[in-house]
């Protein structure tokens, strides 16, 4: 029991730290951002991504560019509403009511400030390349990277507690990863995000997801601090 209690306070340090280490990689984001200081960087990468005799054109084929677009609409809200009205039912049916809750506030707390820090920062979108997604909010944060990341991440955090097996918690978080890194590209790709928004959502949607995972380990219930089943 005490090794138990040593782990858990040992995770919940390193939460915290990551919690922390989140929330001051999205402000001082801001404050660059503010500045004007970002802004090089940002034209740069958003630029290198289209074709230089016309920035109109983004690089690769007209079906890569569709492509993008079908993995940029992961991270819209239609989808990740309808991911976690799936997830919170898939809970609820096993018995986890917990992670049910614990799901449904991380997103709505992700949408909420997401939405909050866009009114605040009232950043206008790129307006090098034309737009490949329809946008009618503010550029800072990336909502699309703010709610994956915390949707995805949060999600991935909650299976994983649940599933003894270390391969299956491996490729879940693996899976959860790739989905936020693509969306989070896709909306830089479609001119619709400078880079450095971003980067603010997957710090925001990183710190929903940890403080949803300080959440977990104080909840009963979990296979993630058993220890493994041997054979005899």
């Amino acid at each position: 029991m005490l090794k138990l209690i040593r782990r858990i306070e040992s995770r919940a340090l390193i939460l915290v730290i990551g919690v922390s280490g989140a929330i001051w990689g999205f402000f001082n984001l801001a404050s660059e951002m503010g500045e004007g200081d970002t802004l090089a960087l940002d034209r740069h990468i958003l630029l290198a991504l289209r074709n230089p005799a016309n920035p109109a054109d983004p690089l690769g084929s007209r079906s890569f560019e569709e492509a993008m677009r079908d993995v940029t609409a992961l991270g819209g809200v239609t989808v990740m509403v309808l991911v976690t009205v799936v997830g919170i039912l898939a809970f609820l049916m096993h018995g986890r009511r917990g992670h049910a809750l614990v799901l449904a506030a991380t997103v709505l707390l992700a949408d909420v400030s997401s939405e909050g820090l866009k009114m605040l920062y009232h950043r206008p979108r790129p307006d090098l390349v034309p737009h490949g997604s329809y946008v009618y909010s503010g550029s800072f944060p990336s909502g699309h990277s703010t709610l994956s990341a915390a949707t995805f991440l949060t999600l991935a955090m909650l299976i994983a507690s649940l599933e003894p097996n270390r391969a299956t918690k491996a490729m879940v978080y693996v899976l959860a990863m790739l989905l936020v890194l693509a969306i989070g590209v896709s909306r830089v790709y479609l001119g619709v995000h400078w880079p450095s928004d971003v980067l603010a959502g997957w710090c925001l949607g990183g710190a929903w997801a940890l403080a949803a995972w300080s959440v977990l380990l104080r909840m009963p219930g979990r296979t993630e601090l058993l220890p493994e089943p041997t054979v005899d």
